[in-house]
């Protein structure tokens, strides 16, 4: 490719296309064919960016919508737009079609690494065989033109045949690069979502998970169609919300190999989504599944592999997974570790943004407390983890969901070890049997046997403790 003309040339036809009414594509188009610029630089010129313009749009765009962006600045983004080898990551791609709203084909990013060349981005575009639908007909050539009395041309060339050539193809691009689903039905759906995220806060796990199941149907329809790379990452991100709840619900009843299988598709689609924080927070939670049935080394990775994603910025995510990770070291007896989660959980938690009280994917301060209780009932520290269960029962409205039953599980673990046996035993089989029936899940019962666990076998023999225990062992449609 011959050397690339100054951006005056791109300026100039800039200003010509605002003055034929040319489309953003054409634009870049016209940059592309004649100035010698890669695609991804020709979108920038187009727009009349400068490489620092353009770095400051990407991160204002990633602030926007609340993702994390790559470390980029005018230096990186010039190899990006000049060296094919220095090609982004698929989720800077991504982001990249976000901001110039196209695709990565149009951004000269072929299949199969660095920059496409002119023929890589047409053949990518090319028409099936069949005969195409009619809103992909190209226009019909003109008739043939007779050159003098006695000769014909096979076919006269009209003078704005290179234009009918372009706009086939931008008419192939468009077509290509429109959505089955429009922006304005992704914000509904992300509604209804996020209504589910706030009735997952009290709905008990079966009626939830079939709430849950039916809109995932819905999204697995959508994704059935091809969708442009923006739209894409939407529809992942909302596959990997539900599937997170699906696989807690899941975990909940018991039923833990469906659990760990939706946990795993959860983690595959916050992968495709790009979206870092979301894929930490999907680690984070499928660390529960570990730490409540074992073994417990695999929720302390998880928490870890969180918290390294995340690079230690301090995000309400980062503040989950060090009290996880805490959580789950003082269950397992480490104390020295335990207490310096905890105090590292506490830190991020401060310097973070809580988020909204009523979403099941936010960490307001009472998970943290529901947390730290969890660690200091482990560490043997009852006083202290009482005066956090009574903290944490306050900022719960009602009864909001298992958590504060989790949290009064806790506090008859402190009172056994105290040896307040008797009230151990009482206040775990009142709480147990103060849930509605739907809600004396498989978890939950696991939590009320804790309170028996924790006692010392030669103490299990009293009334209160026998009582405890035949109320468990029963079949859970007669507790």
């Amino acid at each position: 490719m011959a050397k690339p003309h100054k951006p005056s040339c791109a300026a100039r036809l800039r200003s010509l296309g605002t003055e034929r009414q040319w489309s953003t594509e054409r634009v870049v188009d016209e940059i592309h064919q004649c100035c010698g610029t890669s695609r991804l630089r020709s979108h920038r010129l187009a727009r009349g960016w400068t490489l620092r313009e353009a770095v400051a749009h990407l991160h204002q765009l990633c602030d926007d919508q609340r993702v994390d962006g790559p470390r980029s600045d005018a230096d990186q983004w010039r190899l990006w737009e000049t060296m094919p080898e220095r090609r982004p990551r698929p989720s800077t791609v991504d982001l990249l079609c976000r901001l110039y709203a196209t695709t990565p084909t149009s951004l000269g990013f072929s299949a199969g690494g660095g920059f496409g060349t002119a023929a890589d981005i047409h053949s990518s575009h090319a028409v099936p065989a069949t005969a195409p639908p009619a809103a992909l007909q190209p226009p019909a050539l003109p008739p043939q033109v007779p050159t003098s009395d006695d000769t014909q041309s096979d076919l006269a060339v009209p003078s704005d045949f290179e234009t009918l050539i372009d706009s086939t193809r931008r008419l192939v691009d468009r077509t290509l690069a429109d959505a089955s689903v429009t922006p304005n039905q992704l914000d509904l759906i992300d509604e209804r979502i996020m209504w589910l995220r706030q009735q997952y806060l009290t709905c008990a796990p079966k009626p939830m998970l079939r709430a849950l199941l039916t809109e995932m149907g819905e999204i697995h329809a959508l994704t059935a169609d091809r969708q442009p790379a923006a739209v894409q990452s939407r529809l992942s991100s909302m596959i990997a919300i539900l599937s997170t709840l699906i696989a807690d619900a899941l975990m909940k009843l018991g039923q833990l190999r469906q659990s760990q299988a939706w946990y795993a598709t959860s983690r595959t689609a916050a992968d495709d989504s790009g979206n870092v924080g979301l894929r930490a927070r999907v680690i984070v939670q499928a660390a529960m599944l570990p730490y409540y049935y074992g073994p417990l080394e695999s929720a302390i990775a998880l928490a870890r592999e969180a918290r390294l994603l995340l690079r230690h910025r301090p995000t309400a995510t980062g503040a989950f997974a060090a009290a996880a990770e805490a959580r789950a070291q003082a269950r397992q007896g480490n104390a020295g570790a335990a207490e310096e989660a905890l105090r590292q959980a506490q830190e991020i938690f401060d310097r973070t943004d809580r988020g909204r009280e009523d979403d099941a994917f936010s960490f307001p301060e009472r998970r943290l407390l529901l947390y730290i209780s969890g660690a200091l009932t482990h560490l043997g520290q009852p006083k202290r983890a009482m005066a956090v269960q009574q903290q944490a029962l306050r900022l719960y409205p009602g009864e909001l969901g298992i958590d504060p039953a989790l949290l009064r599980f806790e506090e008859a673990i402190c009172l056994a070890h105290e040896h307040c046996l008797d009230e151990a035993f009482d206040l775990a089989g009142s709480t147990y049997l103060s849930l509605p029936m739907e809600h004396r899940t498989s978890i939950v019962g696991a939590r009320a046997r804790n309170v028996l666990e924790a006692t010392p076998q030669r103490m299990r023999t009293g009334r209160k403790a026998r009582e405890l225990g035949e109320l468990l062992a029963l079949p859970f449609g007669e507790r």
